[in-house]
């Protein structure tokens, strides 16, 4: 079934507490339906709604508080001051490659020598690899110190141990059934980790690690800075943007937009884009595929090459690079994804299988994890691709809203020669030879853990409201509530009984563009991708139902320039 056509079930969040509502309501001076929304999210009181909306590093957690920290700057402080050489190494996507770049910059502003390396996506895989560690010892590095991956690898680092490295990890991945023999191993997520959030990216394990080594080093001061790196990584990872994240978020999203790096500077404007109003969500669709695009084309040491430029001029030709990387991974996803289709709708993938298994030997491993998400906005099953690397097939999966694809790997792990990642996104790889059975086994997991609910989309509505509660001063109050991502999702509201103005059309790639009116307030509306739903909005139509979020309208005509101060829209998300 096309994502286009299907239904979605629309739930209101359970009212909360009236009394509640209009108590925070009362104390925080804003209208009872943001009040409601603030309660949704745990919100309740007004020491809470401070710290929400004026997130401050005070309200980062004890980095002292995460397992093995101590022990790490330790021995961080001691091979610093004993000269002894550093290498970083970092996972090839926008989380490893930030994470690099901020643990490289930080240990070279402490006097380190050090230096980075990102394996080769194809040559060497994901995670920890021998090739990176012979390369270290070879440099005469006592210090590898492994980003975003590293906590599944048990035999790599226990051959770079038996060569003589201190092995620290910073990772936030699921642990396997033991934990590598490292010198130090940092992620919140290990059994009977005391740390108090869970929910870290990598890059952020790194800043807590960046945190401890500036408290001992008395450069607390100097920790702000990388919160760009944070941001970036958190955001684009898909971290929940609650607790520290957000605090860090927030902080490092007014430090793009303030006073960005050459490298990021660079970025953004290679992309088209402006310093001063980027979003999470253009880093979400923008700025990372560019990153990661030359980490899955080719070498992801060129993105942190950009991200640690200090000279404008090199940052921009490597912007360059990233950009034309970017136009070619998106020539092969497409070629991909229209590949990946058909094979579905033939093997009859789609009808009534729990799950989507496709293997070519000749896709390119860069772009399978980016087809898999599309498929699954396509069909809406947890979907696995998968191409043929050094003999064996090697891809990735990515789930449904809700559903934990982690632990359905965990059930046929048998028949896997390796898999790694966390509830939504996982890499695997399996036995040629094996993979029919592999495949049975998992459509089989999954059928027996998806739930009924979880077979449709679910849209979470916050509150209902009328078109005239949207007053400047409400939509100025919901601008505050980014920065937006998981767990922070922009407020989704209903608004039923509203009558369709003018003449509905569709614009750019099958985008629905309307206006709505209730009693006197009107406001233009745009349903990305809704185009098939014209007719529903066509003729004399009154009584319309509409969920939504409230967002700028920025757009301008080719040639044109974009409003100072943009004025709001509906973005729909359904409507009846």
């Amino acid at each position: 079934m096309n994502s286009t056509t299907r239904e979605h079930r629309w739930t209101i969040i359970d009212s909360q507490d009236a009394g509640i509502v209009a108590r925070l309501s009362r104390e925080i001076n804003v209208p009872e339906p943001i009040a409601r929304v603030l309660v949704h999210r745990g919100i309740d009181d007004y020491d809470k709604a401070k710290a929400y909306f004026r997130p401050s590093l005070e309200l980062l957690h004890d980095p002292f508080l995460l397992g093995g920290m101590e022990k790490a700057v330790t021995r961080i402080v001691e091979a610093l001051e004993a000269g002894e050489r550093f290498l970083v190494f970092g996972d090839y996507d926008v989380d490893g490659t930030n994470g690099a770049a901020m643990l490289y910059l930080f240990l070279k502003e402490a006097g380190a020598v050090v230096e980075y390396y990102i394996p080769d996506r194809i040559r060497e895989g994901y995670g920890i690899s021998r090739v990176g560690i012979d390369q270290a010892k070879a440099d005469g590095v006592k210090i590898f110190l492994a980003v975003d991956c590293g906590i599944t690898a048990v035999e790599q680092v226990e051959y770079a141990r038996n060569l003589g490295l201190d092995v620290i990890i910073c990772d936030h991945h699921e642990t396997g059934s033991v934990l590598p023999p490292g010198y130090a191993v940092l992620d919140p997520i290990t059994p009977n980790d005391p740390y108090p959030f869970k929910s870290l990216s990598g890059c952020g394990v790194g800043f807590k690690l960046v945190q401890g080594l500036a408290r001992r080093l008395g450069r607390e001061k100097d920790v702000l800075k990388y919160l760009d790196f944070v941001t970036l990584a958190s955001t684009a990872d898909i971290v929940p943007l609650v607790d520290e994240n957000r605090v860090m978020c927030k902080i490092g999203l007014e430090l793009i937009n303030s006073s960005p790096r050459p490298g990021i500077k660079a970025l953004i404007e290679s992309a088209g884009m402006k310093v001063g109003g980027i979003t999470t969500g253009q880093i979400v669709f923008v700025l990372a595929p560019r990153i990661n695009a030359v980490g899955r084309l080719g070498d992801a040491m060129r993105a942190v090459r950009l991200l640690t430029s200090t000279d404008p001029a090199e940052a921009i030709e490597m912007a360059q690079v990233l950009e034309e990387e970017n136009r070619n991974r998106r020539k092969i996803d497409e070629d991909t994804f229209a590949e990946a289709q058909r094979l579905a709708d033939d093997y009859a993938e789609t009808a009534s299988d729990s799950a989507i298994v496709l293997h070519q030997e000749h896709w390119h491993p860069g772009v399978v994890g980016i087809v898999a998400s599309r498929m699954v906005e396509k069909y809406y099953k947890p979907s696995i691709m998968m191409s043929t690397v050094d003999g064996v097939a090697k891809g990735s999966a990515r789930s449904v809203s809700g559903f934990d694809v982690y632990q359905a790997l965990k059930r046929c792990e048998d028949k896997i020669i390796q898999f790694g990642g966390h509830k939504y996104a996982a890499g695997l790889t399996v036995e040629l030879s094996r993979l029919d059975e592999f495949r049975d086994a998992f459509k089989k997991a999954v059928g027996e853990l998806m739930t009924e609910d979880l077979k449709t989309p679910e849209i979470r509505i916050d509150v209902e409201i009328t078109l005239a509660d949207l007053t400047p001063r409400f939509i100025r109050i919901l601008r505050e509530f980014a920065p937006f991502g998981p767990g922070n999702n922009r407020p989704t509201f209903i608004a039923r009984g509203l009558d369709v103005m003018g003449t509905p059309r569709i614009v750019g790639k099958n985008h629905l563009r309307f206006k709505v009116r209730q009693n006197g307030a009107a406001f233009d509306a745009i349903g990305f991708g809704l185009g098939h739903m014209l007719r529903h909005v066509q003729g004399e139509r009154k009584n319309l139902a509409c969920v939504f979020t409230v967002e700028e309208n920025d757009w301008a005509p080719p040639g044109g320039t974009r409003p100072q101060d943009p004025p709001s829209q509906l973005k729909i998300k359904d409507l009846r």
